[in-house]
């Protein structure tokens, strides 16, 4: 028992690692049919890999959140662990939504007309976010226990199911915000913001408060109702609310009384 929560953080370096697999399959290709004997050539664009690819990002968060509270109920921790973490996060958080926004991008700078193909310049960007989270992380490892209850930076997690549900969003194009991700100087906004959430001094709330009073906890609690509430309106646009509603009530909420930085 005392392994598995290094066997749950295997399981979200796994599952990121499949999520790459999968968006980088969803490059169109042309695939041929043979009709009444002569071959057709058609265009197959990959979409549903994008979908399953943002699907496993979600699954690695929920291995990374399992693996943290299994170890604090095992009571069992180790230097091997927190390392183990901070690299398979790397991978799921970083790594796999900088894949997302770099197919973002790719299908923005061709959807200009006269592009015959996407420079590597215009999408070189998206990979800040994978630099940046291995940042946060890396400074996380050298930093002092964290205070109780907060992180310092946005956590690598976060950002990692932020771009997960962009996908989500175009493919189902609630309110038609999918078309917004059509534009590059969105895309490249995006980027900035969350490299720069990951590495600010800005103090977000854990969503596990350290008591559940009302008192303490209204933030928590304000944004699962609020996220909950939304999902009917907004339908997948609901997460990325939530990501934004996450920023809002940590700009507005409790405050530590001294801030460290944390994972």
């Amino acid at each position: 028992m005392k392994h598995l929560p290094n066997l749950l953080t295997l399981a979200n370096l796994f599952c990121g690692c499949v999520a790459i697999a999968y968006l980088l399959t969803a490059q169109p290709y042309t695939s041929m049919s043979l009709e009444g004997g002569m071959p057709t050539w058609s265009w197959v664009y990959g979409a549903e890999q994008i979908y399953w690819g943002s699907i496993f990002i979600g699954i690695a968060g929920i291995c990374d959140m399992l693996d943290g509270a299994v170890a604090r109920a095992l009571g069992v921790s180790s230097p091997l662990g927190a390392d183990l973490d901070s690299l398979a996060d790397v991978v799921s958080f970083g790594v796999a939504p900088s894949v997302v926004l770099y197919k973002f991008l790719w299908i923005a700078l061709m959807s200009d007309k006269n592009a015959m193909d996407a420079s590597m310049l215009g999408m070189a960007p998206a990979f800040l976010v994978a630099c940046f989270a291995a940042l946060r992380l890396a400074r996380f490892n050298v930093s002092p226990n964290p205070h109780k209850g907060f992180f310092t930076g946005m956590p690598t997690p976060a950002v990692g199911i932020f771009v997960a549900s962009l996908p989500l969003v175009y493919w189902y194009n609630p309110w038609g915000l999918g078309q917004l991700f059509n534009n590059k100087w969105v895309l490249y906004l995006i980027i900035a913001l969350l490299c720069w959430l990951m590495v600010s001094k800005v103090t977000f709330f854990k969503l596990m408060p350290a008591k559940w009073s009302v008192g303490a906890a209204w933030p928590q609690y304000l944004l699962v109702v609020l996220s909950i509430v939304s999902f009917f309106f907004l339908h997948v646009a609901a997460i990325p609310a939530a990501f934004i509603l996450y920023i809002l009530l940590s700009l507005i909420g409790p405050k530590p009384k001294e801030t460290v930085v944390a994972a």
